[in-house]
């Protein structure tokens, strides 16, 4: 397979239509949002009318018949102003709409997603319990058959996009039954916002990610028909390791548009900042730091590309997302840290966009996968067991 990452037209002008529209639009108005921990509803109303909820699903569904790349792409643009933004189009695509594309009915399609698409309504994926953490396999919230309805029972933690005014619905993994050696059978229920035991947290105080909605959930007693189980039952796990696996390249093409926004702000500021007469950016200490961070953005971009184009082709591409995401999210903390550095006291302040990043980098560390799991998926893929 021939590396080449080098964007089509149609991508390319992709690019540069969300690189405007986060410049314009996003970065004069989230850093106020973002200290108030507001949603941002406007940008996500002016992101759906874009199409961007909608980028990699078919037009018969409401979508732009794009591919991951191009998600990829407008999370990278999106992440280089601001995450909250990012990370909300990011799950609301990657873990809201994919698991009802890739393995929900054609009714459940045909009633979520053309909103989902058009940015109307949000999704959400309930994996992560409060004991559970990276062991997903160790979930507790069960489903029970009860007639022709679901009984569920259990709580989920740490959950995207499943408490704003536009959520329409959480996809629950749930311990459904068990296998003859007495492993739990998991499966995944949409459950519809406003059902009745399905409650929503209040949003849970983050070092970052502020604009982004984060709740835990619980369900007592949460009745939903058995017609809400998405895909086969039983194969809930099968199912959310292949979301996994997509969404973190769309993790890691987040982390690169954060790890070049660093790089960004630090050359404006070194070229603008005067320490002892003269520019700081004429000191070759900045001028090699920055040097570093550039390399590392580009490196993260075509680790994430790579991935992407793997999967674009239909080719396996776990190992390269793994590969992908864990390289990415350690440039994104690394270059945080050094346009921090080079900002100085100035750094410090949430005024600077920097500040913001800084915030923001740990998490991608830790989401969807931390570093340690991506090293045993690597370990894995290289033939070592455990």
């Amino acid at each position: 397979m021939a590396l080449d990452h080098r964007l089509t037209p149609e991508h390319e002008e992709l690019r540069r239509t969300v690189e405007a529209f986060a410049h314009d639009v996003i970065a004069p108005k989230i850093g106020d949002l973002y200290e108030r921990h507001e949603f941002p509803y406007e940008i996500v109303r002016e992101m759906g009318r874009m199409g961007l909820f909608g980028l990699p699903f078919p037009e018969e569904y409401g979508g732009m018949g794009g591919d991951y790349l191009a998600l990829g792409i407008a999370l990278e643009e999106l992440a280089r102003v601001d995450s909250s933004v990012a990370i909300t189009l990011e799950a609301g695509v990657s873990l809201g709409a994919m698991p009802l594309y890739l393995f929900g009915t054609e009714e459940q399609r045909q009633q979520w997603l053309p909103k989902m698409c058009a940015g109307e309504v949000l999704g959400a994926f309930g994996l992560t319990e409060p004991d559970g953490g990276s062991d997903a396999g160790g979930t507790r919230t069960t489903a029970v058959k009860d007639g022709d309805e679901w009984v569920i029972n259990g709580s989920k933690c740490f959950i995207t996009n499943s408490g704003t005014d536009i959520t329409g619905l959480v996809t629950v993994t749930a311990v459904t039954g068990r296998k003859a050696d007495g492993r739990p059978e998991i499966s995944s229920i949409i459950v519809p916002s406003g059902t009745p035991g399905f409650t929503v947290a209040a949003p849970y105080s983050k070092v970052g990610w502020n604009s982004s909605d984060t709740r835990e959930l619980a369900f007592d007693n949460v009745r939903v028909p058995l017609a809400n189980l998405v895909g086969q039952e039983g194969r809930g796990y099968a199912q959310f390791l292949r979301i996994l696996d997509e969404g973190r390249i769309a993790i890691s093409a987040l982390a690169t548009g954060l790890a070049q926004g660093c790089v960004d702000e630090s050359v404006k500021y070194a070229k603008e900042r005067k320490a002892f007469g003269r520019p700081i950016g004429d000191n070759q200490a900045i001028q090699f730091k920055l040097a570093d961070m550039e390399m590392r953005a580009h490196m993260a971009r075509v680790g994430w590309r790579d991935a992407a184009s793997r999967l674009v082709a239909g080719e396996p591409f776990k190992k390269e997302a793994a590969i992908a995401k864990l390289y990415s999210s350690t440039v994104a903390v690394d270059n945080a840290r050094d346009a921090t550095q080079i900002h100085g006291g100035y750094g410090f302040m949430n005024e600077y966009p920097v500040a913001r990043m800084w915030r923001d980098s740990k998490i991608l560390e830790i989401g969807e996968g931390t570093s340690e799991v991506q090293r045993m998926l690597i370990a894995r893929e290289l033939g070592f067991a455990g």
